[in-house]
């Protein structure tokens, strides 16, 4: 079976038969979302570097490994805990993934665990070593599902969102030749038997479904049928609205 390549869609089949459709995120957007996560995690450090020169500067050389630990630490913190707690803070979205409409799902489409997020970035850094880099954007490319080597190793893909569509105006069916009930006419129907009368109740239930031909032909036996079996005054009604008002005359329908 071909695997499907970035931006085209995977269909995931559940145990219990259900079936979940993905759009894998291509190269395009990956980089966009990191891009502006790298941004964050910039602008992140940067204000720890400048807590930890703060803490130099105020507390002298006694501090100084004190501010330089603030800036080391905090980096290295921040690089691979940002994107390991938003991921899994977040249903498997940074950021930068949420402006991006991307997720980060396990395989099988289930949401990513505690450890798959941490696995995934921690491998993250393999991913962009010199000498590693090349070969973890082979990866990206081959194994048919845009995943790198963090992913593989996790067992997690990178998947687009698609946008929710508005829902459509609910449509009330109303055939054409649907009328008011008739009202119960002043008609004498005691010659009409229960088995004649189930007859024009089933008819007058499936009309809409049968041919027009069929439909004209059976409205127009019965009518001829039981019309001389009413007293009244039936005058020039059309066979289904004689059958019509034959029942609620029948049931006594106000």
């Amino acid at each position: 079976m071909e695997l499907p390549r970035p931006d085209e869609d995977l269909v995931i089949a559940t145990p219990e038969l259900v079936a979940f459709n993905y759009e894998i995120a291509g190269i395009g957007s990956r980089f966009v979302a990191a891009i502006l996560d790298l941004l964050i995690v910039a602008a992140i450090i940067f204000v720890l570097v400048l807590v930890g020169a703060f803490t130099i500067a105020i507390g002298g050389p006694a501090f100084t490994t004190i501010g330089i630990l603030i800036g080391l630490m905090g980096s290295f913190a921040t690089v691979y805990g940002y994107f390991w707690a938003c991921e899994y803070g977040f249903n498997g979205q940074t950021l930068g993934k949420r402006a991006a409409r991307l997720r980060v799902v396990g395989v099988n489409g289930e949401p990513i665990s505690f450890s798959q997020a941490g696995l995934r970035n921690l491998i993250r850094f393999i991913d962009f070593l010199p000498g590693w880099y090349a070969a973890g954007l082979v990866c990206l490319f081959i194994n048919g599902r845009g995943q790198r080597l963090g992913d593989l190793a996790a067992g997690t893909l990178v998947v687009r969102e698609r946008r929710a569509l508005p829902p459509e105006p609910v449509r009330v069916y109303r055939p054409a030749e649907a009328r008011p009930a008739a009202a119960a006419p002043a008609w004498d129907t005691s010659a009409i038997d229960d088995v004649e009368l189930a007859a024009v109740r089933s008819f007058l239930a499936r009309r809409h479904g049968l041919t027009d031909d069929a439909r004209a032909h059976l409205a127009r036996e019965l009518a001829t049928r039981l019309q001389p079996k009413v007293g009244g005054g039936v005058g020039a009604d059309s066979p289904e609205l004689f059958l019509e008002r034959l029942v609620a005359a029948k049931l006594g329908r106000p």
